[in-house]
């Protein structure tokens, strides 16, 4: 009973953190309206996958040293700012589809492996979520928890993410939210690209 409501702790903490704004959701939203519902469901697996690989080093306990060393942390926060600037960019430059959102067919797209690569990189580099899993491994997760319970909930997280972010694909890829954004694609597309921006010199001046 006890690592059950540990279990359940650790989750909805976790949940609280997905729905915090953040670098996942504005690329959620933005790869869901620009390309289509599919395309914004492989990113939420890319999310998933960066989740797993944030557990992995926190439970080998490279979580600790990452924090620890200013070059380590360092390095991953300059490249996680890059990055989320580099896809801003892209988006404040991209010019309007001007396809129709009832012809999803014809409407251009990025492939299945460009998608979650984005979503997981996205993730990966992001020190946030290092420090975020570095305090949850440390100050909620107790060292002798077993590893069934680990297990456990390091798969529900991964899980509860991707479901996630598939909803908010889901969302955002209806017909009226895709008419709206239609009108409007230029705008949001420099609207998209300036909170990623934004997003990655706020990485890039982050303090531990």
């Amino acid at each position: 009973m006890e690592y059950i409501i540990l279990i359940g702790s650790v989750l909805l903490i976790h949940f609280f953190a997905l729905m915090s704004p953040g670098p996942d959701f504005v690329l959620a939203v933005k790869n869901s309206l620009t390309y289509s519902r599919r395309t914004g469901m492989y990113t939420a697996i890319g999310f998933g996958l960066g989740i797993a690989v944030h557990i992995l080093y926190s439970v080998a306990g490279v979580a600790l040293i990452v924090s620890q060393s200013i070059v380590l942390f360092n390095t991953i926060k300059i490249l996680g700012a890059i990055y989320l600037i580099y896809i801003g960019y892209k988006s404040v430059t991209a010019k309007a589809s001007q396809a129709d959102v009832t012809a999803s067919k014809n409407k251009e797209d990025i492939s299945p492996v460009q998608a979650i690569r984005t979503g997981f990189l996205t993730n990966v580099l992001n020190p946030k979520a290092t420090l975020f899993f570095l305090s949850l491994f440390t100050l909620v997760i107790a060292p002798d928890t077993p590893t069934w319970a680990l297990a456990t909930m390091s798969i529900l997280m991964v899980v509860a993410t991707t479901a996630w972010f598939s909803l908010v694909a889901v969302f955002f890829t209806q017909v009226s939210v895709q008419r709206q954004y239609q009108k409007y694609e230029t705008i949001f597309n420099r609207v998209f690209g300036a909170a990623l921006i934004a997003l990655g010199l706020k990485v890039a001046t982050a303090e531990k």
